[in-house]
């Protein structure tokens, strides 16, 4: 996948938190030095709105015009105006006058208000958050995972959980605005579950609405999905694919799906390896192959919302054998 520009490490909501990384994520970003979610979002690049002109080429004189407006990141242009060696350029995008903009703060903040209020086993949210904010062209393009430690599901056999939490987004060039979907973090293999909820998306364009009552509903649906992914994890270990008796290969299913031929291959190798038998593969395992892949192979961007898998398990139940119960603990209002 492409690496972002930068990306940064949270953990708790703000400075009231006394918020520490699961041993998992730890171990995984071991130098990480983690500041909080509040702080993370007022750090990030914002948009402000200016002026543009159009030079005639006849004449050499510059034309001011109302048609378009330039977006551009404020402290970057004050540098500039301050003759200082800017190394990033202040411009993002030229839109129409129709469009809207939408600023880091005017979408997580509403959220941060919501992850005090509401709890899991009587902690807020806010408490008990972590993940990481990934930067991509210029700070113009970003995307987050967030979790909540102790919203998860237990494998039995298995010292790491799987945990729940959204995975989040804006840019400023006219694509989306703001998008947010569930997803997981499998801990025991480092594997991400994306689409585990229907994906919200915000263009640029009409008036913004709620976000407040927008994360209530979006965290709302989570955690339906927290209570349910055992069962979906424990119905797809039931489905097994005989490939010896079917017309495709393993890696000809995940093509069959809608992967490229070099993640396809990657998803196949790993279903392949973590099977009982190469040639008969429950689903689980199959949706870990393709989480698989997903996860450390795809070249796009981590997160971007054009990522889009029938690898969920809501739709394509999956991963390695698990014959007990799970431990899921919920959240609840406060």
């Amino acid at each position: 996948m492409k690496d972002p520009e930068s990306r940064t490490i949270f953990a708790g909501v703000d400075g009231r938190t006394d918020t520490e990384l699961p041993e998992w994520y730890r171990e995984r970003h071991g130098d990480a030095d983690p500041v909080t979610f509040a702080e993370a979002v007022r750090d990030l690049p914002q948009a402000v709105e200016t002026t543009v002109a159009y030079q005639n080429p006849y004449t050499g004189e510059w034309v001011e015009t109302e048609r378009f407006n330039a977006l551009v990141e404020p402290s970057r242009a004050r540098g500039q105006a301050r003759d200082e060696d800017m190394e990033t350029d202040p411009l993002f995008h030229i839109p129409t006058d129709s469009y809207s903009i939408i600023n880091p703060v005017d979408v997580y903040g509403p959220l941060e208000e919501v992850l005090r209020e509401e709890t899991i086993d009587g902690t807020p949210l806010g408490d008990v958050m972590f993940g990481e904010i990934r930067r991509y062209r210029g700070g113009g393009e970003v995307h987050m995972d967030i979790m909540f430690d102790g919203l998860e599901v237990r494998l039995p056999g298995r010292s790491d959980p799987i945990t729940m939490g959204v995975t989040s987004g804006y840019d400023f060039f006219g694509e989306h605005a703001v998008y947010v979907e569930g997803f997981a973090q499998d801990g025991y293999c480092s594997n991400t579950m994306r689409s585990l909820t229907d994906k919200e998306v915000i263009k640029h364009v009409g008036d913004v609405r709620n976000f407040r009552t927008w994360w209530e509903e979006l965290l709302a649906q989570v955690e339906l999905v927290a209570d349910d992914l055992f069962e979906f994890i424990r119905d797809a270990q039931d489905i097994d694919l005989d490939f010896s008796e079917l017309p495709f290969t393993v890696t000809e299913f995940y093509t069959l799906l809608g992967f490229p031929d070099y993640l396809a291959e990657r998803a196949a190798g790993d279903a392949e390896a973590n099977a009982a038998s190469p040639f008969e593969i429950d689903m689980w395992t199959l949706h870990s192959g393709a989480t698989y892949a997903l996860t450390h192979f795809f070249q796009g961007k981590k997160g971007h919302p054009s990522i889009s898998t029938s690898a969920s398990p809501t739709t394509f139940c999956s991963t390695r054998k698990a014959r007990s119960s799970a431990s899921n603990r919920r959240t609840n209002s406060s």
